[in-house]
Formats: C-alpha cells, structure tokens, sequence
C-alpha cells in the first residue's frame, strides 16, 4: 500500500476516490437530517435505523472514519509535496492570476472543516457511543429528533457550524471538479463543472438551514 501511495498519481487518486466516498456520505447524510424540517417520526425512524443496524454500525461507520482521516491527512501530504516541488519562488509566479484563492488554499479549508468534524463528532458520534455502550441506557426510537435538537439551542454553536458549511462549499467548489479530475471523467467537463457548482451550494446550505431551523423554532418556546 506504501508503494502504491509513493507514487504522485496514485495518491491523486487515492485522494479523488477518498473525496467521492465523502461526496455520497454528505449526500445520504443530508438526506436523513432535512427529515427533521417536515416530519419529527421520519427523521426518528431514519435516525434509528442508522443507529441501530449493524452493518451501518460496525462496517460502514469506520469506513466512513478512515475515509475522512485519510482524505485529509493525504490532502495535507500532498499540499506539502507540491511545496516541497516547486522550483519556480511564488515571486517569479503569480499563482493568484492563474487559481482561485480556494484551489491555492484547500489545505487551510479543509484544516478548518476537519476540526469541525471533529466537533461533530464530540456533538453527536460519542455521545451515542456513551448512551449504547457505556451508560448501557434502555433504546428509544423516539429520542433522536429532541437530542438534535437540543444541539442547536445554543447560538455560537449554531454559528460555528454555519461558518463551517459555508467553508465546506468553498472547498467543494474546487473539490469535487478536482476529484473527477484526478481518476481521468474530465471528458464530461461541462457537466461536472455544473454538477459540482449545484452540489457545493445545495449541500452545505441545506445543512446551514437544518441548523437555523432548528435554532429559529426554539426561540419561542
């Protein structure tokens, strides 16, 4: 595996095949929390599937870990390959003429949403962890839309995670074309250029509005 990733195009397409897995987990991810917006039981009952089967549990879950580890730890090893390679000083170049700011900078992007992973986890992973298999506390179906919730009482929370989305849609911004990129479906440019421009908006904002839906509807109560 080692020798594989030595190479400068098989850690490019480690890293594409790492970001579309991630790509779906956001997609299906999603799909379950805007329940919460229309329909407490649906979101209960999806809630509780995907925290009770086993498969998800203990097959797709640390997959799912691993993914995102690797993903960025790879992203940070490659950002410092591409330093390391380059023999022309930025001052002889001037990368902001021929990229984004995004594409230049995708390492502190992804830095910051990867500590908001981490964030995510402490909010919603772990303490499912300490309810199943530390507190060994009797399963409710029913509990999963009031915990969720009870994360978006506190605004600077709420902050925070809306700050991260939006970094999560710059990031895809230049992401998802890259990834398509890298394992070589740059034939269908125009379409993933579209694609991938709809889906780092749609995504992110409808994790921004979950959020903010759930903040907003408790104001009053």
């Amino acid at each position: 595996m080692s020798g594989f990733l030595s190479s400068s195009i098989a850690r490019k397409v480690a890293m594409a095949l790492s970001a579309l897995f991630l790509i779906i987990f956001l997609l299906i991810h999603l799909t379950v929390n805007i329940t919460s917006l229309f329909s407490e039981s649906v979101f209960n009952e999806l809630s509780h599937f995907m925290g009770t089967n086993f498969l998800i549990q203990f097959l797709m879950q640390p997959v799912l870990i691993f993914g995102v580890v690797f993903h960025f730890v790879m992203g940070f090893v490659l950002e410092l390959k591409n330093r390391s390679s380059r023999t022309v000083k930025y001052v002889k170049f001037n990368g902001a003429a021929n990229s984004s700011w995004v594409s230049r900078n995708m390492a502190i992007s992804g830095g910051v949403i990867l500590i908001f992973i981490a964030i995510h986890f402490i909010d919603f992973w772990f303490p499912e962890l300490n309810h199943k298999y530390i507190e060994f506390l009797p399963e409710d179906p029913t509990r999963y839309f009031a915990e969720l919730q009870h994360k978006f009482t506190n605004p600077l929370r709420v902050g925070v995670y809306v700050i991260a989305f939006v970094l999560l849609a710059l990031h895809l911004q230049h992401g998802f074309q890259s990834a398509f990129q890298s394992i070589g479906l740059m034939r269908y440019e125009k379409c993933i250029k579209t694609l991938g421009k709809i889906y780092a908006i749609v995504i992110p904002l409808g994790f921004i509005t979950i959020a903010l839906f759930h903040y907003f509807s408790q104001l009053n109560h």
